[in-house]
């Protein structure tokens, strides 16, 4: 943990998100197509957690999770988009140290804490698949209550280094950030003091959150692999899939946009290319998540149309 006096840059005027849209026409619609986007993955996933809370025959371990999903998904575009949105439509793309602070703090708590929820979530379906005898033992509400508190523990404990570290440092250049949040890498490029200790750092990190939960996931799929080709009942076999090629999709889909953006050197960083795989992200895969698992799961499909059918 980095221990440093705070010195007057705290006080310095505030940070400047440049954004990744103009007021040409073409970005124009990119922007109104956004908010399009950001509103149908906050009702879509909103109505997930609504749905999961209502329909008592999803009040199983797997859905709880799946319900945690959707909420750390909802948080997680409600801390860049409203920003950007304002800061586009006022002109005004001033955030406060104080804000900066707040949007690293829940942007990467909640990046940590989905990067162990997805591992857990594979567990959840490797005991089920491979042992469904045991499975209500092995996977209990006590434990599945734990695994997910666990994960947001430690995804906070994450956020409050990285907010601790970044904002000790130096920024007496430019405060323009290249981004249409307050990214850590971006905030990095800022700083006129040595930032390779602390780029170690977050290295280490990634390899702790990012390529851990990876590993548990590739260990509890393959088990799940070979499980599901040795069944002997065609649907029995087809069910698992649906439900492991979902997961596995979201997987692939987070897991590879993350590594893309933290575990690449910082000189080797292009800012448009990271403003657009952070969108993709931040914006776009917080909308395709309960779409992914409500269309290809029937149990969530039916107890859609129950809820929407009732109001």
């Amino acid at each position: 943990i980095f221990i440093m006096e705070w010195d007057n840059q705290t006080f310095n005027p505030d940070f400047i998100l440049m954004g990744i849209f103009s007021y040409t026409p073409t970005h124009i619609f990119l922007f109104s197509l956004v908010l399009g986007i950001f509103t149908m993955a906050l009702l879509a996933n909103t109505l997930m957690v609504l749905v999961i809370y209502l329909d008592t025959r999803l009040h199983t371990p797997m859905y709880f999770l799946l319900s945690q999903l959707s909420l750390m998904d909802l948080m997680v575009i409600c801390t860049t988009v409203p920003k950007m949105a304002h800061s586009y439509l006022s002109g005004r793309k001033s955030i406060s140290v104080a804000g900066c602070e707040a949007q690293i703090f829940f942007y990467v708590s909640l990046f940590g804490a989905e990067c162990f929820l997805l591992a857990v979530m594979a567990y959840d379906r490797s005991v089920a698949i491979c042992y469904p005898l045991q499975y209500h033992s092995l996977m209990n509400w006590k434990l599945c209550g734990l695994m997910a508190v666990s994960t947001w523990i430690l995804g906070g404990f994450d956020g409050i280094v990285d907010v601790a570290a970044t904002m000790s440092f130096s920024y007496c250049g430019s405060r323009e950030i290249a981004q249409f949040f307050c990214d850590v890498p971006a905030l990095l490029h800022l700083s006129c003091m040595d930032t390779s200790t602390f780029e170690t750092l977050i290295f280490i990190c990634c390899v702790v959150m990012l390529l851990l939960p990876l590993s548990l996931i590739i260990i509890s799929y393959t088990r799940v692999i070979i499980t599901v080709i040795r069944m002997s009942s065609g649907e029995g076999r087809h069910k698992a899939f649906t439900t492991c090629t979902s997961h596995l999709t979201v997987v692939g889909m987070y897991y590879g946009a993350a590594m893309f953006i933290y575990m690449r050197p910082t000189s080797n960083r292009s800012p448009t290319q990271d403003k657009m795989v952070s969108a993709f992200y931040t914006i776009l895969t917080p909308t395709l998540n309960p779409l992914i698992y409500s269309l290809r799961n029937k149990d969530v499909a039916k107890a859609f149309s129950k809820v929407l059918g009732k109001r």
